[in-house]
């Protein structure tokens, strides 16, 4: 058994040199070549690094017209439905304001009617009472028609500003009106 394990391994090579002359040129020849190609493959280096950023400054000014365009695209599409939204917004306003003027007028209409019933039930009194509410909600109404939605906010404002605690209330009453009327 001994015998047949010597027999089947191979013999190894040993990592020597081939000859003194091969030795010597491979020592003494290499570092001459390897110093110029380095040099020469940091020129490289530094020609590409050179170009890359001329690139990436050439990619930078491109980006920033791009944003540039990009923005005043965006402004003038902004513009445009600002320009848009108050006229939508105007449209609106006469809208609301014709139907709050009919709703005005329903109101009366139906208050005047029911001051008969008023006088019946609670007096004459009361009465008078509704029929002045009703009178004044059909000038209201009137009042209403006539003016634009400019001079509508003008005096909402001017009002506001002197009695800041009656706009507070009518607000607060206006939204619970609302809220009523969507309710159902």
């Amino acid at each position: 058994m001994a015998e047949t394990t010597a027999k089947t391994t191979k013999p190894r090579k040993t990592g020597g040199t081939n000859s003194p002359a091969k030795a010597g040129d491979a020592g003494g020849a290499a570092p001459k070549a390897t110093g110029k190609r380095s040099a020469e493959a940091k020129s490289r280096f530094n020609a590409a690094l050179e170009e890359a950023r001329a690139g990436a400054a050439l990619l930078g000014e491109e980006a920033r017209e791009r944003v540039g365009d990009y923005g005043s695209q965006a402004r003038a599409r902004g513009d445009d439905w600002v320009g848009e939204a108050k006229t939508k917004a105007g449209e609106l306003a006469v809208q609301g304001k014709s139907k709050a003027s009919e709703a005005l007028t329903g109101l009366s209409r139906m208050v005047g009617e029911n001051a008969g019933k008023v006088d019946e039930n609670l007096g004459a009194r009361y009465g008078d009472y509704a029929r002045t509410a009703s009178q004044k909600l059909q000038r209201t109404a009137e009042s209403l028609d006539r003016k634009s939605v400019e001079e509508l906010g003008e005096d909402a404002r001017e009002m506001v500003r002197k009695s800041p605690a009656a706009a507070v209330g009518l607000a607060a009453l206006a939204g619970f009106l609302l809220a009523r009327l969507f309710r159902r």
